[in-house]
């Protein structure tokens, strides 16, 4: 299904979505200031091009620990990118999603912009993988957590 999915995703544009990402990236990088901005940008032009069966998780949670993104750098990161960027590209996925919801086949297209829209409003310290992937280091997480609280 997510093959199938993300053909008739890419047909009916997103494309065109995945090509808006790159440019930013690429506009980011012009700088050297932008650079974490713009690696989290292509990252989203990936998860843009290819959104059915992918999701979005911190790479703290996936490996299993933190990194210069998931830490105190990463967060001043994000709550830049929110003020400038993160909100009213967020926004514009919401938009997008409104419009596709409309119709009921365009639901399946407007879970993905909702999903963009999530990633787009804090994206450093996140990688897309997927969503079986995500699923199982969700579980370990809340395993060793368990195993933390329990001291089991």
């Amino acid at each position: 299904m997510s093959v199938i999915g993300n053909i008739l995703w890419i047909i009916f544009g997103g494309w065109c979505t995945a090509l808006l990402w790159l440019l930013g990236g690429v506009l980011a990088c012009i700088s050297i200031v932008g650079l974490p901005w713009g690696r989290a940008c292509f990252v989203m032009a990936g998860f843009a091009f290819m959104p059915f069966g992918y999701e979005s998780i911190s790479r703290e949670v996936l490996y299993g620990k933190g990194d210069i993104g998931t830490g105190a750098p990463g967060m001043l990161g994000n709550a830049l990118w929110f003020v400038f960027a993160g909100l009213w590209i967020a926004l514009g996925h919401v938009a997008a999603a409104a419009a596709l919801a409309l119709t009921i086949i365009g639901l399946p297209f407007a879970w993905q912009h909702i999903k963009l829209a999530e990633l787009a409003l804090f994206p450093i310290g996140k990688t897309v993988v997927p969503c079986e992937v995500a699923a199982e280091a969700r579980r370990r997480r809340a395993a060793e957590e368990l195993e933390r609280r329990t001291g089991a």
